[in-house]
C-alpha cells in the first residue's frame, strides 16, 4: 500500500496515525517532491470512481492563485490531469492506493470499510 502525502498536512498526519494504530504499514511518497505523472492520476481517478474534480485541493493556495474555480469547468480532462500531475500542492491528499481500492482525503469511517481485513 501507497500514501501519496505532505508531511506538513494535517489530514495526511492524521491518516498515517490511524493505518498505524491499525497495524497497516505502508509506503509513502512526499506528494509536493514527488507528484503522481499525469498517466497515474489519470489512473488513480478511474479505478478511485471518483470525479477528477475531487482530486483537487480546492482549499489550498495553488488552487486559489491558479483561479481553478473559475478554469475547471472549461478545461478538459487532460488539462486537469496535466495540472495536477505539475503541482502536487493542488492535489487532494492524501491519496491511499492499494491493488483493491483508492481513497482520497481522510475520514476515519470511509478507511475502516475499504480496509477491512
Amino acid at each position: 500500500m501507497r500514501v501519496y502525502q505532505y508531511p506538513g498536512c494535517s489530514t495526511c498526519k492524521k491518516a498515517l496515525r490511524w493505518l498505524k494504530e491499525h497495524g497497516i504499514d505502508v509506503s509513502t511518497v512526499h506528494i509536493v517532491d514527488s507528484p503522481p505523472s499525469q498517466e497515474l492520476l489519470a489512473s488513480l481517478v478511474d479505478r478511485s470512481g471518483l470525479p477528477l474534480k475531487r482530486f483537487f485541493n480546492t482549499s489550498g493556495q495553488s488552487y486559489r492563485l491558479g483561479g481553478f474555480k473559475e478554469r475547471l469547468p472549461g478545461m478538459s480532462r487532460t488539462e486537469q490531469l496535466a495540472a495536477l500531475a505539475a503541482d502536487g500542492k493542488l492535489i487532494r491528499r492524501p491519496i491511499l492506493v492499494s491493488e483493491h481500492v483508492v481513497l482520497v482525503g481522510f475520514k476515519e469511517e470511509t478507511y475502516a470499510e475499504a480496509l477491512k481485513p
